[in-house]
């Protein structure tokens, strides 16, 4: 089985990572630091397109003709502010949880296998029903999204920016994920989708350029902070679950894509309103191929 993969050093990925290569699957890791000794690491960038693209090419070079079987596009940061700007000038978050992936889904989908499944990491906090301690995201425009500056809806607070930008980030993942699904050539080819949300998951590195105390609280107390969080999930538990999702160990409902972890129990609910919007999903899909210098046509 032939598995590449995002976010797999720190957090759930480290888990899930864990969990493939003891089924034997030959990984082919992208992370800016050297994975396990016997998983196959290059060096990625998520902050950086051009890294995005070289990545895809040596990839595609060293399956020398093997399909890809499971995409895991797990890597995720939160920021402190929306004022950062990748190489490339656009919004952090917003550039490596969505347009990285998104470009890499792109440039990586002629090496899918057939019946290959594509996992996107999410987040509940895309969804206001969710409640939770992150603002909602308010759209899913990739243009503003990319340069907040211009959005006449910008949070006048620092800490809610970054918050929204974050879960604006993870709604652009789910719509990815049911754009991606939708398009004919990967129905065709029998290519399964699966956004899934890990829950609540402290004791991982996710809010390491959130400041150095909340990172540390974060990454060190995680198992205080747990009861905090209703429906909150140990790492190994999320990672083990992202693992089963990529091999095929967990079957997928008919009709469904999101699937959601919550007290360790993984459930396949509707995503939000604004996430179930085909349109949505695939102005978000469009823009996106312009920002990052590609093109597409709308699904007839």
């Amino acid at each position: 089985m032939n598995i590449v993969m995002t976010g797999g050093t720190s957090g759930i990925g480290k888990f899930a990572l864990a969990s493939l290569a003891r089924e034997g699957a030959r990984i082919v890791l992208g992370a800016r630091r050297s994975g396990p000794q016997n998983v196959e690491t290059i060096d990625l960038d998520l902050a950086r397109l051009s890294s995005v693209r070289a990545f895809a090419s040596v990839v595609h070079d060293r399956l020398g003709g093997n399909g890809i079987d499971a995409l895991i596009l797990n890597a995720g940061i939160q920021s402190r502010s929306i004022d950062e700007r990748t190489a490339d000038g656009f919004e952090t978050t917003f550039a490596v949880n969505h347009l990285a992936h998104y470009l890499l889904l792109r440039l990586l989908q002629p090496d899918l296998a057939q019946g290959a499944t594509v996992v996107l990491t999410t987040s509940g906090t895309h969804d206001p029903e969710e409640k939770t301690l992150v603002p909602p995201p308010r759209h899913a425009r990739a243009p503003l999204l990319a340069h907040p500056e211009v959005d006449p809806e910008k949070d006048k607070s620092p800490t809610a920016a970054a918050g929204r930008a974050y879960s604006s980030s993870k709604l652009c993942n789910l719509l990815t994920a049911r754009a991606f699904a939708a398009r004919p050539e990967i129905l065709a080819r029998g290519i399964g989708v699966i956004a899934f949300d890990p829950g609540p998951t402290p004791g991982t590195g996710l809010l390491r350029n959130g400041g150095p105390v909340l990172a540390a609280v974060w990454r060190s107390f995680g198992f205080l902070l747990r009861p905090a969080f209703s429906g909150s999930n140990r790492p190994e538990t999320a990672g083990r679950v992202l693992s089963d999702l990529a091999r095929g160990a967990i079957e997928r409902p008919e009709g469904r894509l999101y699937a959601t972890l919550r007290s360790g129990r993984l459930s396949w609910p509707e995503p939000s309103l604004l996430a179930r919007r085909d349109e949505v999903a695939e102005a978000l899909w469009i823009d996106s191929a312009e920002l990052v210098g590609l093109t597409d046509p709308a699904i007839e």
